[in-house]
């Protein structure tokens, strides 16, 4: 629209390794280490001696499948608001749904998950979803080659994110740089401030335009969205944005990236799929499990407690190993550490979270996953990595995926 602000124009030529490098870091394998430590010293206390704390912020990880999940489901000992104020207050501004706890989450969190209904997705899986799958993979698929990830897992979720909102969908990529900006707020916060910035000028006139001319897309939803008579304000919709952009991105990228990795890995599992599609939703189900995207989260102690015996004082941060639980194997007892689609009494894995803060956007996530996988095999006959890529593997260490995944296929 003319009223938007001029962005800057990026480079088609970024290089994804660097991004990578930035946000998620290149650890190979933690598993071991983890399994080590959720079987010796479950919930971890961290030596903060030497490092500036105050008297109680004490720093625990949690390892176990049943401690994370009691965890996540305690809001009123276990705080969100008081970590994500604390870390990110500055970058995504104070009405962030993250950074809340009840009452205040759950009015918020039920006026913006009317967006993000099954049934209010699945008008968008034809028109937004498939087409955007198709079309990328338009770019390719004539050529028998090509590196999956810069090409199609990377920018897939930016463009859905960007359609739901009725955004231009050539603003994509700067998109995508405003969500590396604020992901990377751990060692560039200035830069991460200034993308959000940047992110809220964006929407004004954009938000002042869907409040006076609602069209269908979730800006205009948020716009008018009501619960007992109330509205979101236009900062709350801009904090909303803030962290969809982000969050609707990074992880549903890195989770369609690993479930593919795992697949063209195990080919009698990619070919069981190929052949019954009705195996689609268990491997993606697996594929969260085994590689969970993002690895751990963050709580704070709202009074003195324990976990398992283990005393936690008031004030303590909580990592929450996410990565660990889904590999507990007194949860997941047949080869946890294993890529099995076929696996015998599948339990729920808790990569989108649990409790009042499960991940609202699952829904779209897997709609995004299932496409994905469908297409893909639909349109590339006899799709397999190509032997003479460089070294294909999932590496990181906050958020995991494969930063390349080069693949051959029939045409």
């Amino acid at each position: 629209m003319d009223s938007s602000p001029k962005l800057t124009s990026p480079d088609e030529d970024d290089d994804f390794a660097a991004f990578d490098d930035a946000v998620a870091g290149d650890a190979r394998d933690p598993y071991p280490e983890l399994n080590q430590a959720r079987r010796d010293t479950p919930v971890q206390q961290i030596d903060m001696s030497g490092m500036p704390h105050e008297e109680g912020q004490e720093v625990f990880f949690v390892y176990r499948y049943d401690d994370v999940f009691k965890v996540l489901r305690d809001g009123e000992t276990f705080s969100s608001g008081q970590i994500i104020e604390l870390i990110m207050g500055d970058i995504m501004g104070e009405h962030i749904m993250l950074g809340m706890d009840n009452p205040e989450h759950g009015r918020y969190r039920a006026l913006v998950q009317l967006a993000f209904r099954q049934k209010t997705l699945a008008k968008w899986e034809t028109d937004l979803v498939e087409l955007t799958a198709n079309e990328l993979i338009d770019r390719f698929a004539g050529r028998g080659s090509a590196d999956l990830v810069p090409e199609f897992t990377f920018p897939f979720p930016t463009k859905i994110i960007a359609g739901l909102l009725g955004l231009p969908a050539e603003d994509a990529r700067q998109f995508q740089k405003w969500s590396t900006a604020i992901l990377n707020f751990h060692t560039k916060r200035e830069q991460a401030i200034e993308a959000s910035r940047e992110v809220q000028e964006y929407l004004v006139d954009i938000l002042a335009d869907r409040r006076a001319n609602p069209r269908e897309d979730i800006i205009s939803d948020l716009a008018r969205a009501e619960l007992d008579g109330e509205r979101l304000t236009d900062d709350e919709i801009y904090s909303f944005v803030r962290l969809l952009m982000p969050a609707g991105i990074e992880t549903t990228f890195r989770s369609t990236g690993n479930m593919l990795f795992s697949l063209l890995s195990n080919p009698d599992q990619l070919e069981a799929v190929r052949n019954d599609r009705s195996l689609v939703a268990q491997t993606i189900e697996e594929a969260i499990r085994f590689e969970t995207p993002l690895l751990n989260i963050t709580r704070v102690a709202t009074r003195d407690t324990e976990i398992s015996g283990t005393k936690i004082p008031k004030g303590s941060t909580l990592l929450l190993m996410l990565a660990s639980a889904n590999r507990d194997d007194e949860r997941y007892p047949d080869e946890p550490d294993t890529f099995d689609i076929h696996r015998p009494d599948p339990k729920p894995h808790i990569g989108f979270g649990s409790g009042s803060h499960v991940c609202i956007g699952m829904h779209l996530a897997r709609l995004e996953m299932r496409t994905a996988l469908n297409l893909l095999l639909d349109r590339l006959p006899n799709l397999r990595l190509d032997p003479g890529g460089d070294d294909p593997h999932i590496r990181g260490q906050v958020f995991r995926s494969p930063t390349s995944l080069p693949v051959l296929f029939d045409q």
